[in-house]
C-alpha cells in the first residue's frame, strides 16, 4: 500500500484516562454519549469507533445520516446512534429501520417520520429537540403539546426515547445568565410532559461544558464531544474544575492525538537567498532547511507561515517562508543529526517538546475544533495501545 504524505496516531491509553475522568464527573450512571461529528473531531470515525467501544462507550452522536452510516459500517450491533442535525427525508426510512434515533425540531416533520416508519414496519426513535434559547434548531413552545399528543397517539410507531436542547455557549462564564435562561426553558418543556402523564425515555442536555462544570445539567445521559479528545473546552471550565477540587492545577486529561510526517528533503541555503515562494523569507545566514511534504490542501494552515514550528529529534524546528499547498520549509540549521526520512511531529510530543493544537489556534485564530475538523479524512489513522 502506497504511503501518505503523512499519520495520524491515537493514543488507547491516554482515551481511557479521559473516559475515567468525566465518569469521575458525570457519575456511573447517566449515559455517555461520544459525539463523533465532523470526522470525530478530525480523530477519524472509522478508527475512533473502535477504540470508544474499547472503553465501555456504546453511544454515538453524530450530525447527520451520512456520518450515522459512517457509524454504523464500524461500530457493534448493540451500539446506538443518534443523529443532532441533517437527516433527508429520503433517509428516514434507512435511519430507522436501523434502529438510528434523530433529533425533531418542528412538528411537520412527525407526520413525515411516522409514514416512513410505517413503511419500515419498525417504531422510529424520536429525540424532541426543544427551544429554549440558542435559535438554531429546536421546536417552539407552542407546537410543542401538539408534537406530545401526536407522539402520544402514534405510539405503535414513534417512541419518544428523547426530549433535548442545546446549550448556546456553555463553556463561557460570562454565558451563564443565557445557560441558567436555556436550562429554565427547558424545565418547562420537561413539566409539560410530567402534567401529560408521557415523559421522554432520555433526558439531556449537557455538552462537554456542562458536563464538567454545572452538576445539575447532567440529566439521563450527556454528549461529550471535545473532552473526551482530551480538550478542556476553555480556561474557564478548567478553572472552575480547579476550583471544585481545590487545585492548582490537574494533567487528568490528555489529548490522544498525534499528527507526524517525515523530512523529504535536505537543502543548504546561502546568505541573502530567498526561500520559498515570492520574498516572504530571506535568509541572513547559510541555513540549513528541512523540506517537509504536506501544506494546506492536508489541513496544515497557512497562517503559520513563518510563525508555526515543528518537531525534529526532540527539537522545535521554525517554519521559513510561505506555506504551500503540498510543501512548506523549516530551518534545521541547529539540528544537526536531521536526516532526510527522519520522523517530524507536527502536533504532539516528541521527547521533552511537545506542539499542542493551541500552537496553531493562537496563531491562526483558528479554533481547536475547527483546526481538527479540517484535517482531511485521507490521512490515515491509526490506534497506539
Amino acid at each position: 500500500m502506497v504511503k501518505h504524505s503523512s499519520r495520524i496516531e491515537l493514543n488507547q491509553a491516554a482515551y481511557k484516562g479521559n473516559i475515567n475522568f468525566i465518569r469521575k464527573k458525570i457519575g456511573e450512571i447517566p449515559i455517555l454519549s461520544s459525539v463523533v461529528k465532523a470526522n470525530a473531531y478530525g480523530h477519524g470515525i472509522e478508527v475512533f469507533v473502535p477504540m470508544a467501544e474499547k472503553c465501555g462507550i456504546n453511544h454515538f452522536c453524530v450530525a447527520s445520516s451520512f456520518e450515522a452510516e459512517q457509524v454504523l459500517s464500524v461500530c457493534k450491533p448493540d451500539s446506538r446512534i443518534l443523529i443532532m442535525g441533517i437527516i433527508y427525508e429520503e433517509d428516514l426510512g434507512w435511519a430507522i429501520s436501523n434502529g438510528i434515533a434523530f433529533f425533531v425540531y418542528n412538528f411537520n416533520r412527525l407526520s413525515k417520520v411516522l409514514e416512513a416508519a410505517k413503511k419500515v414496519d419498525k417504531k422510529a426513535k424520536v429525540h424532541l429537540e426543544v427551544e429554549t434559547g440558542a435559535n438554531r434548531t429546536g421546536m417552539h413552545a407552542k407546537e410543542f403539546p401538539k408534537a406530545l399528543t401526536y407522539l402520544k397517539q402514534h405510539q405503535d410507531n414513534l417512541v419518544f426515547e428523547g426530549l433535548c436542547t442545546h446549550f448556546g455557549g456553555a463553556e463561557s462564564i460570562s454565558n451563564q445568565f443565557k445557560i441558567d435562561q436555556q436550562h429554565k426553558k427547558y424545565k418547562a418543556f420537561l413539566k409539560i410532559c410530567k402534567e401529560r402523564k408521557f415523559l421522554p425515555e432520555i433526558r439531556h442536555i449537557a455538552c462537554s461544558a456542562a458536563a464538567l462544570a454545572m452538576a445539575d445539567t447532567v440529566y439521563d445521559m450527556v454528549r461529550i464531544g471535545v473532552a473526551q479528545y482530551g480538550f478542556w473546552p476553555s480556561p474557564d471550565i478548567y478553572y472552575a474544575h480547579l476550583h471544585q477540587t481545590n487545585k492548582k492545577s490537574d494533567t487528568t486529561m490528555k489529548r490522544i492525538f498525534t499528527w507526524k510526517t517525515d523530512i523529504m528533503d535536505i537543502r543548504t541555503v546561502d546568505q541573502g537567498e530567498f526561500i520559498g515562494y515570492g520574498t516572504a523569507f530571506q535568509a541572513t545566514q547559510e541555513m540549513q532547511i528541512a523540506v517537509i511534504p504536506l501544506g494546506y490542501s492536508n489541513g496544515y494552515p497557512r497562517a503559520l507561515s513563518n510563525r508555526g514550528q515543528v518537531l525534529i529529534h526532540g527539537k522545535k524546528a521554525p517554519i521559513v517562508g510561505l506555506i504551500n499547498m503540498n510543501l512548506f520549509m523549516v530551518d534545521i540549521t541547529h539540528i544537526k543529526e536531521a536526516l532526510v526520512g527522519d520522523e517530524v511531529v507536527l502536533i504532539g510530543r516528541q521527547k521533552n517538546n511537545v506542539i499542542n493544537v493551541s500552537s496553531f489556534t493562537n496563531a491562526t485564530q483558528l479554533l481547536n475544533n475547527e483546526m481538527l475538523s479540517r484535517l482531511p479524512s485521507a490521512i490515515p489513522r491509526s490506534v497506539l495501545k
